[in-house]
């Protein structure tokens, strides 16, 4: 039984077994609440029989349901091909703008093989038919197109990163070539003195052939390997006085004679322009100077013309553009 008395319900409950009565007292705040949560069980009630009716007829294939799901789901399948053509399309400008790069990779490529002695015809990364005509439609790529241009964008990158690999170890081996050949000035702007060649004899007056360049030079002036390599000879000569000699490979060695303090022993490995003595007078000499030759195969050559290649060569390095003649 229910009485209401102002704002306030009262709400007694008898039970007539146990011969025993409750009484509830409800305001009207808490009525409020009971009715709001009231609704909010029937409205999730509704919710889950709706979406249960619904997932059973879609599943079930009850007549009327099948278009409904189609018109629900079709806004949600609209926006995924929306956003897979919005990736598709930027993935398809990427792919453009790498193209573009490994065009310009295969002509930075093709220069540089030049300059390593290769054929820059060879340096190819995509080698390709010349095909063309007038752009008569255009349209999207789709993901398969965009894939299979993507593999043939790695292969060709593969290949060209083996080719640089080719052209880079040939580039290091001329490096190596150059450092290994004597065209420093074993005195640093020094002046030449008696040349290679005969010559009148400074000690005994009389034609000698005279087997290396003359520099000469302070005592104490440093004297510099002309390139890299191992002491061969570190010894005190009857003619050359303190001298050393250098080995360089492929049966190449300079000299370097008269000096009045070896800085190196043999066994050293020297590099281009290290100070390996100094200028002096020692041996079979007529005032301080440096003797240096060049010796290739046993046979002594004229220093001057290694010494004129490395002018040649230094000049070439400062121009921009220069090229080396064949």
């Amino acid at each position: 039984m229910a009485v209401s008395k102002g704002e306030t319900v009262h709400i007694i409950i008898t039970d007539a077994w146990l011969a025993k009565s409750r009484a509830m007292h409800l305001s009207g705040i808490k009525l409020a609440g009971i009715a709001v949560l009231t609704s909010l069980l029937v409205m999730l009630g509704s919710v889950a029989a709706y979406h249960w009716v619904f997932l059973q007829g879609v599943r079930q294939g009850w007549l009327g349901f099948g278009p409904v799901a189609r018109l629900v789901t079709q806004g949600e399948v609209d926006s995924k091909e929306l956003y897979m053509r919005e990736n598709l399309d930027a993935m398809a400008r990427k792919l453009g703008e790498m193209q573009a790069r490994m065009m310009q990779i295969e002509s930075l490529g093709e220069r540089v093989a030049g300059l390593a002695g290769l054929k820059p015809e060879e340096f190819k990364l995509n080698p390709t038919p010349g095909s063309g005509g007038a752009l008569v439609a255009g349209r999207d790529l789709g993901l398969t197109e965009l894939t299979q241009a993507m593999e043939q964008l790695d292969r060709a990158s593969g290949s060209g990163v083996d080719w640089l690999t080719v052209v880079e170890s040939r580039l290091f081996d001329q490096k190596i070539q150059r450092t290994m050949v004597p065209t420093e000035e074993p005195v640093s702007g020094g002046r030449v003195g008696s040349p290679f060649g005969f010559r009148i004899d400074p000690i005994t007056g009389r034609s000698a052939l005279h087997t290396g360049l003359d520099f000469p030079a302070d005592i104490g002036t440093p004297i510099l390997a002309a390139a890299g390599g191992v002491v061969v000879v570190q010894e005190i000569h009857p003619a050359y006085g303190n001298m050393v000699e250098v080995d360089h490979g492929n049966d190449l060695i300079t000299r370097y004679a008269h000096s009045s303090r070896v800085l190196v022993k043999k066994g050293d490995i020297v590099k281009r322009g290290q100070r390996i003595a100094e200028v002096g007078s020692t041996g079979r000499s007529t005032g301080p100077h440096l003797h240096f030759e060049v010796w290739v195969s046993g046979v002594p050559q004229d220093p001057a013309r290694f010494l004129a290649a490395g002018e040649t060569l230094a000049a070439a390095q400062l121009v921009p553009g220069a090229r080396r003649k064949p």
